[in-house]
């Protein structure tokens, strides 16, 4: 699959990059790419972008990095909205519900605290029933105790 992506030259501490196509399997830095399409230098903000070679390779199927798809709807080269740069953080994001607390109920002076058990059968002595499992904790797990 092709995409079009960023490839840096320039020397440390000012950078300059090649807007190129290239295989997305393949490492950016390395210089292997099938086209170049363009230049950005981001010192100057500077951008030379080949408009008619980037709507080839993108009609036949080469798709831009986010940074470059940037660039292109800045340069009206192609349409469309901007992609934001970060993604929002999973606690505020839209499709995560917030933690509830659990509430427990107090117990009241009208409901006793301990349920009777009618005898059994066999004559011996009556367990009393053992409350069901919190919400919290896995079936068959005592409850801790504070």
């Amino acid at each position: 699959m092709l995409t079009i992506r960023l490839f840096r030259v320039g020397r440390k501490n000012q950078p300059a990059f090649k807007i190129v196509v290239t295989d997305k399997r393949k490492s950016s830095t390395r210089g292997r790419f099938v086209e170049e399409v363009g230049v950005y230098n981001p010192l100057t903000k500077q951008r030379n972008l080949k408009g008619d070679r980037v709507k080839y390779w993108i009609s036949v199927g080469a798709k831009p990095s986010p940074t470059v798809h940037n660039m292109l709807v800045a340069d009206k080269i192609v349409e469309g909205a901007k992609i934001a740069k970060h993604k929002l953080p999973k606690k505020t994001s839209e499709g995560v519900a917030p933690k509830v607390a659990a509430v427990v109920p107090e117990p009241s002076q009208a409901a006793p605290a301990t349920t009777e058990v009618p005898a059994s059968p066999s004559g011996g002595q009556a367990e009393p029933a053992k409350n069901p499992p919190e919400a919290g904790n896995k079936a068959g797990e005592e409850p801790k105790q504070p």
